[in-house]
């Protein structure tokens, strides 16, 4: 068996637990185009790409949707107390980087919501590589995030872990030939 040299995690849901302040800021954004998001219709959708969010909902692509996404971001940290940080995988990881492992996110989200969210958990400068979804031109259940992780870490598929919470992060994991363990609620238990 080769030695783990990365961790590769998903953010969303694995990471971090935030459902709550997505879905706050995207209910906020959408009222601003007349359109009424449920907890429930944004569950059905959470992991996926904007592109496929907006389709799943059955949306049109267009300069109101295109709106709702800036906004979004705008408002995103305005949810972040409704952030939960899984505060076993985000020591783990600390720990395995600490001791000269190599760490990466690979996460449909957007690089500046990504990036606001780390910097509020104080967890910027724990990763050396960070993917979002708008660096790759398919999204999960597609490997191709994964697949760029791998290179730009320059590590094989048996010398990584993934860390993933949606089965169609754990299908993209798999798909690039990462071995992954599936987090649930139980890691984000004190």
């Amino acid at each position: 068996m080769a030695e783990i040299k990365a961790i590769i995690s998903d953010f969303d849901g694995t990471l971090v637990d935030t459902f709550e302040a997505n879905f706050l800021a995207y209910k906020q954004a959408f009222a601003e185009i007349g359109y009424t998001l449920t907890r429930e219709t944004y569950r059905a959708c959470f992991g996926l790409r904007y592109d496929k969010f907006i389709e799943q909902i059955g949306l049109e692509k267009n300069d109101e949707t295109r709106k709702v996404r800036d906004l979004k971001a705008l408002y995103y940290p305005l949810h972040f107390e409704h952030l939960k940080v899984n505060k076993t995988l985000v020591e783990f990881i600390r720990a395995f980087h600490a001791d000269g492992g190599q760490t990466a996110i690979a996460s449909t989200a957007r690089r500046e919501n990504l990036m606001a969210a780390l910097k509020c958990i104080g967890a910027e400068d724990l990763f050396d590589v960070i993917l979002c979804g708008e660096m790759v031109e398919k999204g999960k259940p597609n490997p191709e995030i994964y697949l760029k992780a791998l290179e730009l870490l320059q590590v094989d598929t048996n010398e990584a872990l993934c860390f993933e919470d949606t089965e169609i992060g754990i299908e993209a994991a798999k798909a690039a030939g990462v071995p992954v363990i599936k987090i649930d609620k139980s890691f984000y238990e004190d």
